[in-house]
């Protein structure tokens, strides 16, 4: 059986001490990233080393050797923030980044989510990293193809405006309120027509009622109520902005007749030249918007007056006229901000109170996260060991959740690393001593040939 000589037990020395100052290394890194955002602790793994096959038998023979590796897959401690743009992942996967928002094709993965956003607008971390998501159609769809992502970019609405394409009244009409007998008749749809929109009837009840259009402007709508029987008015919808913005000669959208029943909830309403009453107790005005001088395309509004035989609406008490409306729309808002929820939907904000939902954030996950490559700032790259990713949404499948205003904190634990420390230091000095026998064996050795 082969020994090991004196220079074989010098080589065994430093063979430690290669392996214990790797390790030390590894030690330093993780004290410096004990404050890094979404850092994974990495481990010093030592293993034996013969010198030859025909040794596996002779421990006299065997050397050492360090290996380190990073336990991508621990979850670090979430700490909340005040940033909706920092993001961290409860449970399995990473965010999607690159190194530039114009070239997407070269792609990182990482769990660090201290997303702020450049001048451009672009959300950066702060290791210069870009997040990738998926830019959602009008529906709020994703691309088909998940591997079309684009840099999430919050600037990328100055604004946003609603047309409004309802109006709920709610109102009453004063049920002892005289029926108009006046000269000229009341009729809405006489050649030439005799109505309350161009003057010819003082209604007995009024009110202007400020709409949306698309560009995000407000327009006046004027309802006017005239009583004409017993239980019975009619009622006029006007245009009180620009004539030269409709197309239409008169500025009446629409009229038509309300009765109410003897209980004073609403009974029927009926628009002009309609064959029966609504049955759902709603009317549907077009505004004829002239494209040219406004810009703007016809609008369909549908007015509610309220739920048939109920008091929800339009009703006829013997109280002072009122009227309260809700219209749906807006005008125009500019961005104020964003918020993201944990399906990782990106939701931009108005100053309207408006909103919309502009981007999807997924997540990548791999059958072997430990298998991935290291780079630079705090990232991985994909490798054989790990695996091709799998991209999908998050809380979907084996992906976790997003959580905004969080950041996933470093799992380095400086206890058990001040433990490494020492260890680590009485391990080289052990191997050191090896050194320094083997070196005073030899000169004795050296001292017998004298």
């Amino acid at each position: 059986m082969r020994k090991m000589s004196l220079y074989g037990a010098m080589m065994t020395g430093v063979a430690g001490l290669d392996a214990y100052s790797n390790a030390l290394s590894v030690t330093a890194a993780n004290i410096a990233n004990v404050n890094t955002v979404g850092y994974k602790t990495a481990t010093s793994n030592f293993s034996t080393l013969l010198a030859s096959a025909s040794a596996a038998s002779d421990s006299s023979s065997a050397s050492v050797v360090s290996t380190s590796s990073q336990n991508v897959v621990q979850q670090g401690l979430l700490t909340p923030t005040s940033s909706a743009t920092d993001l961290a992942i409860s449970g399995s996967g990473f965010f999607v980044v690159s190194q530039t928002p114009s070239d997407t094709s070269q792609r990182a993965y990482t769990r660090a989510g201290s997303f702020t956003s450049d001048a451009n607008g672009y959300l950066e971390n702060s290791s210069g990293y870009y997040l990738l998501g998926w830019q959602l159609d009008a529906n709020g769809n994703v691309p088909s193809d998940r591997n079309d992502m684009v840099p999430i970019n919050v600037n990328s609405l100055t604004g946003k405006a609603e047309a409004t394409t309802t109006m709920q009244i709610q109102a009453n009409l004063q049920a002892s309120t005289d029926v108009y007998s006046g000269t000229p008749a009341y009729d809405p749809t006489g050649t030439p027509a005799v109505s309350m929109s161009n003057g010819d009837v003082t209604p007995d009840f009024q009110r202007t009622i400020n709409v949306y259009d698309s560009q995000g402007g407000s327009q006046p709508l004027q309802l006017s109520y005239l009583k004409t029987g017993a239980n019975t008015w009619a009622y006029e919808i006007s245009y009180q902005g620009d004539s030269s913005n409709l197309t239409s000669s008169s500025n009446l959208l629409a009229s038509g007749t309300v009765t109410f029943n003897s209980d004073g909830t609403l009974s029927s309403v009926t628009p002009t030249g309609a064959s029966g009453p609504n049955a759902n107790g709603t009317v549907s005005v077009t505004i004829p918007w002239d494209s040219t001088t406004s810009g703007l395309q016809p609008q369909n509004i549908t007015v509610g007056f309220g739920t048939l035989n109920g008091s929800d609406g339009l009703t006829q008490f013997d109280n002072d006229s009122t009227i309260a409306s809700t219209v749906n729309g807006a005008l125009f808002g500019s961005l104020t901000g964003v918020s993201i929820d944990t399906n990782g939907v990106v939701t931009a904000q108005f100053s309207n109170g408006l909103s919309q939902n502009v981007y999807k954030i997924p997540l990548a996950t791999f059958s072997n996260p430990d298998g991935l490559s290291e780079a630079s700032g705090n990232a991985y790259l994909t490798s054989i060991d790990s695996g091709s990713p799998t991209i999908s949404e998050a809380d979907l499948g084996a992906a976790g959740t997003i959580k905004s205003k969080n950041l996933e904190g470093s799992t380095v634990d400086l206890a058990t690393e001040f433990t490494n420390l020492i260890t680590t230091q009485r391990a080289y000095s052990a191997a050191s001593r090896i050194v320094t026998t083997a070196s005073t064996m030899l000169d004795d050795l050296l001292q017998m040939g004298r």
